[in-house]
């Protein structure tokens, strides 16, 4: 029988982190770290983390055949890969226009098209991938508790901050896209699940919101605060590791308990 120690343990390991630059993303990079993981950052901005352990690549989600080929390269010059973890964000420059008063739909088909597209490609290769090798790999894609619920356009009256019509339907996708392959690829020994956050905000980037938003939001969440970065990251840790080794196909809700009522 595996040790708990031992659980937790992931030496000898190689994590792919897609996003591992990002807010959450970097704190996935340095929890894995932390547990003896060798990893690959696939991101348009270097990580900045100095540990033997971190290799640093160029990756920008462009073009649907530019990003393929590179992933496909990179997969063939990567030494064992176990684990797999999408935190990117893609997005195109027209994003924060994606509300119900805007006037075209074009940027909300652009914006489904870079983002859910971008993680249905990435997973699918990555899972070929283990199953061509027959790793029993690990697969977890960063979503949110609007791939689960509505969002709740209450919270941003009194600011000028509004809903986005196409943010549910890419998690949504994402979300049903993980049953999806675990359904086909559990048989191989692959596992794939999601990490569904409510609000992530930490004491540095309270400032970067309206008071009032923040007010909303919490009095909403039954915990009565934002998650932090570092709490996706264990969360994520938890489901890489075979502390959860039957559990596949979840949407894993790390939201204080938003989306129980």
């Amino acid at each position: 029988m595996q040790k708990i120690r031992d659980i937790f343990d992931f030496k000898n390991k190689h994590a792919i982190v897609v996003g591992g630059s990002g807010y959450i993303g970097r704190e996935i990079v340095k929890a894995l770290v932390e547990i003896n993981c060798n990893v690959t950052v696939l991101d348009q901005k270097k990580i900045i983390l100095k540990n033997k352990k971190v290799k640093y690549i160029n990756f920008n989600i462009g073009t649907h055949l530019d990003y393929e080929k590179k992933f496909l390269k990179i997969l063939k010059k990567s030494k064992r890969v176990n684990f797999f973890i999408n935190a990117s964000y893609p997005k195109t420059s027209s994003w924060d226009k994606c509300s119900f008063l805007m006037k075209s739909n074009k940027i909300i088909t652009e914006n489904i098209n870079l983002h859910l597209n971008s993680f249905l490609e990435l997973s699918k290769i990555i899972s070929d991938y283990f199953k061509k090798n027959r790793i029993k790999g690990n697969i977890v894609n960063l979503s949110s508790i609007y791939g689960i619920v509505a969002q709740d356009k209450q919270l941003y009256q009194g600011t000028n901050m509004s809903e986005s019509i196409p943010y549910p339907v890419i998690k949504g996708g994402i979300n049903m896209m993980t049953k999806q392959f675990a359904s086909y690829y559990g048989s191989y020994g692959i596992r794939i699940n999601t990490v569904c956050p409510g609000g992530v905000i930490d004491k540095k980037y309270r400032k970067n919101y309206p008071s009032i938003f923040i007010k909303n939001y919490e009095k909403k969440v039954p915990m009565k605060r934002f998650a932090t970065p570092r709490e996706v990251a264990l969360s994520t840790v938890f489901l890489l590791s075979d502390a959860s080794s039957y559990i596949t196909g979840v949407n894993l809700p790390l939201d204080g308990g938003w989306t129980i009522t």
